[in-house]
């Protein structure tokens, strides 16, 4: 039995891949048999070269081998290419003609993008699959054929079966045996040998020097994420042999070649994908809203149990999670006025003032507006009077000012200013 080696060497396979030579190893190994075989994997994988690998190994080799395209034959023809057809079963009918089937009998049909066949060829193909017959478009006569077939699709076989685009049971007709071909961003190692492969064919096609890419440019040739695998290598290969005087390639130039070339970052998102994201913010941007009104519903209770009470410290400790929700932690730009006010009561109380518990309440966390308003106004009133005081008895002198009052000289300047005061 030959090697995988030696096979890669005959068919003109290039890469030490272990996926790739796994595949290669399977291939080998069902080829004298006649199971049915479905090569799966991205379109330009190469897959076309595993029916060829079965059928020159099989017993078949010296039989038709005939590969169809299923997705490049119109749906109404379809039948009398693969089955054949009598003369006037349609129009331009004019004479019988013999399907792939029955011309490949003995051989191999290799179907290429079987998932492309409509659901009534299905029905055709299973029946060949299980007995080898098959009847003619327009005859009312079975014919017998025996022809081994591999099939090989790019599609996602389970979701088009849950779409009701393939029968399940000719899926596993004609996957008893499956064999996956990696795609080629998976291929690292691999895609520099095939590029150089690809620019020495060229070369020599076209009768000029070979292009060679320096270490930058490899290194962007393997972080590419080749969309379209070795069918896309191969046509950049050709277009820098054609189009660049230079045949040596550096990674500005081969960037050229490369569309939406974005190094290791993800993929573009798709427009499935933005709906769904919008969706998803829309769904947040709601849950946001319910958990403010929740919120607004808790302070109206939390006020008005206050209201009722007015049980301060009570109320706080039965309800300090939620205050602290509410309120979260005061910023000092926001509140800087009314600390710096309270900081000037404390070290100097007013005499004529008795804090109560209302008080101190609407001071921290701001219910009711009108007591609020009231308050501030009676706080900037005693602060202007505490600082003219400070000021007189320290006559004028700034900084003494403030020490006494027990505040920065920067907050009495600002005070100062604030207040119109004239020293």
């Amino acid at each position: 039995m030959e090697s995988v080696q030696t096979i890669k060497q005959r068919f003109g396979i290039i890469g030490n891949d272990s996926f790739l030579n796994r595949a290669i190893e399977k291939a080998m190994r069902v080829a004298p048999t006649d199971i049915s075989v479905l090569a799966i994997g991205e379109s330009g994988v190469g897959k076309e070269s595993i029916p060829k690998i079965i059928h020159q190994l099989s017993h078949r080799k010296h039989a038709k081998y005939i590969a169809v395209n299923c997705g490049a034959i119109p749906e109404g023809t379809i039948d009398s290419e693969l089955f054949g057809h009598e003369k006037g079963a349609f129009t331009g009918a004019t004479s019988t003609r013999s399907g792939y089937f029955e011309v490949a009998d003995g051989g191999t049909i290799f179907l290429d993008e079987v998932g492309e066949l409509p659901l009534t060829t299905q029905v055709r193909l299973l029946r060949v699959l299980e007995n080898g017959e098959f009847i003619k478009v327009g005859s009312s006569s079975v014919q017998k054929t025996n022809v081994r077939i591999v099939a090989a699709t790019n599609l996602n076989m389970q979701e088009a079966i849950q779409k009701g685009k393939f029968r399940e049971d000719l899926y596993y007709r004609l996957s008893t045996v499956e064999i996956l071909l990696p795609p080629l961003r998976e291929r690292k190692e691999d895609i520099h040998l095939l590029f150089r492969k690809f620019a020495a064919d060229f070369a020599q096609k076209y009768r000029m020097p070979t292009v060679r890419l320096d270490e930058n440019a490899q290194r962007m040739l393997e972080q590419y994420r080749w969309s379209g695998n070795i069918r896309q290598l191969r046509n950049v290969a050709e277009q820098l042999s054609v189009l660049e005087q230079q045949r040596s390639i550096d990674a500005t130039t081969l960037r050229g070649y490369l569309p939406n070339f974005n190094g290791n970052l993800p993929a573009i998102v798709g427009e499935q994908k933005k709906d769904s994201d919008f969706a998803s913010e829309r769904e947040i941007l709601y849950k946001v809203l319910f958990d403010m009104k929740s919120d607004l519903n808790d302070l109206k209770k939390l006020t008005l149990k206050l209201m009722e009470n007015g049980d301060v410290e009570g109320v706080k400790e039965q309800n300090e999670s939620l205050i602290q929700k509410i309120y979260g932690e005061k910023e000092e730009d926001e509140n800087i006025a009314t600390e710096e006010s309270q900081e000037l009561l404390e070290i100097n109380p007013p005499t004529d003032i008795i804090p109560t518990q209302e008080n101190k309440l609407v001071d921290k966390y701001h219910f009711a507006e009108e007591i609020q308003e009231e308050e501030t106004l009676s706080l900037q009133d005693k602060e202007l009077e505490l600082i003219i005081k400070a000021l007189e008895r320290n006559q004028g002198k700034r900084k003494a000012a403030a020490s006494e009052l027990g505040i920065s000289e920067r907050t009495l300047y600002r005070k100062i200013k604030q207040h119109n005061l004239e020293l």
